[in-house]
């Protein structure tokens, strides 16, 4: 193990993370792409750990409130957490405290409130009410994210609130 590998590998994650948060499984991934050494990419996550620069728990934080903001919802969120390597239980901890189930039934009206004109303007009215364009929306929104009582009880208030 080189000391120049070393800070060639520190300079290049320092890179990575300066256009974005990563977990440190995505980090290394990445480390590992570039064809440095493992020796090289456990020192240099070491490193980073150390001087803060790399915190599992930050980066799903942040993503966690990004996503939410973007409208996606918390089960997309969860998969997403997974993917990046973060640990189920920081997930569950990060979940539970950037997501409020009140900000997540706002989220989702609103965002279905916004699927069901769109299906208006390019099938016509009415067509949310048909079998079809019902599951075309609830398909949509479970897609995103949102737990499925949740979508059919979002989905039932707003089609008894359009056909009053």
């Amino acid at each position: 193990m080189e000391p120049d590998d070393l800070e060639r590998a520190y300079l290049a994650a320092l890179r990575i993370l300066n256009y974005r948060f990563n977990s440190e499984t995505e980090l290394r991934r990445k480390l590992r792409a570039k064809r440095f050494e493992p020796a090289v990419i456990d020192a240099t996550l070491a490193r980073l750990h150390s001087e803060k620069w790399l915190d599992d728990e930050r980066f799903a934080g942040a993503l966690v409130r990004t996503r939410a903001r973007r409208g996606l919802g918390a089960l997309r969120i969860k998969s997403e957490l997974a993917a990046a390597g973060v640990s189920p239980e920081v997930s569950k901890r990060v979940l539970q405290e950037n997501i409020d189930e009140e900000g997540q039934r706002a989220s989702l009206k609103a965002l279905c409130e916004k699927r069901m004109r769109m299906l208006t303007r390019r099938h016509g009215e009415g067509f949310t009410a048909t079998g079809e364009g019902r599951n075309k929306l609830t398909a949509y929104l479970l897609k995103q994210g949102y737990d499925v009582a949740l979508v059919e009880s979002i989905i039932k208030e707003l089609s008894l609130a359009h056909h009053q």
